[in-house]
């Protein structure tokens, strides 16, 4: 099932985020509501692994920050609210959380695709998460067993930086959770 608008009619994030919940993932992109289906059992597999590994790391770090699973409302203005499947807001952001959702560009977003998702995610979200300033974004390929990277640089650019297949051995690491690390391998074993 893909993606679809749900309104003509352009929302603002105050009037989106009175919708009710109904199990599905609602966001909000230039003022245009969307909807897309619960994910799927391989999908959450995915997002269980990656939360549990960094949950635990900053467990004993919690001076780093904090990760949160989806669903979570992340406004990131106005007209834009997203629910990625994981983000970490770095310990110097923790004034963008509120008790309902978080008010600003996490360090990191995280998306497993999924065939209703893909497309979406590489392109839609890669350029609202550009445009809204997050600092890095993974996307998470079930399919080609591959996390694309993409960092902000310090000319302000959002560049791919890494592109890492499940090969034993191959880190999955980032400078926003120094010291973590996990073996791509081990996220994608069956």
């Amino acid at each position: 099932m893909e993606r679809f608008a749900v309104s003509e009619r352009k929302l603002t994030a105050e009037e989106f985020l009175q919708i009710p919940e109904d199990g599905k993932r609602h966001e909000l992109v230039d003022g245009v509501h969307y909807v897309t289906p619960s994910p799927s059992l391989p999908h959450q597999v995915l997002v269980g692994r990656l939360y549990l590994s960094l949950g635990a790391f900053l467990e004993r770090r919690p001076e780093a920050g904090q990760i949160f699973l989806g669903p979570l409302d992340v406004v990131l203005s106005d007209r834009d609210v997203v629910e990625p499947d994981l983000l970490f807001v770095a310990a110097e952001q923790s004034g963008i959380l509120t008790v309902k959702n978080v008010q600003g560009p996490p360090a990191l977003a995280i998306e497993v695709l999924s065939p209703s998702t893909r497309k979406w995610d590489q392109r839609v979200k890669r350029q609202l998460f550009d445009r809204r300033g997050v600092g890095e974004y993974w996307l998470v390929d079930p399919v080609e067993r591959r996390v694309t990277v993409l960092r902000r640089a310090s000319d302000g650019s959002f560049p791919e930086v890494a592109a890492l297949d499940a090969i034993p051995g191959r880190l999955l690491e980032t400078p926003l959770v120094p010291g973590w690390s996990l073996d791509v391998a081990d996220l994608f074993r069956s």
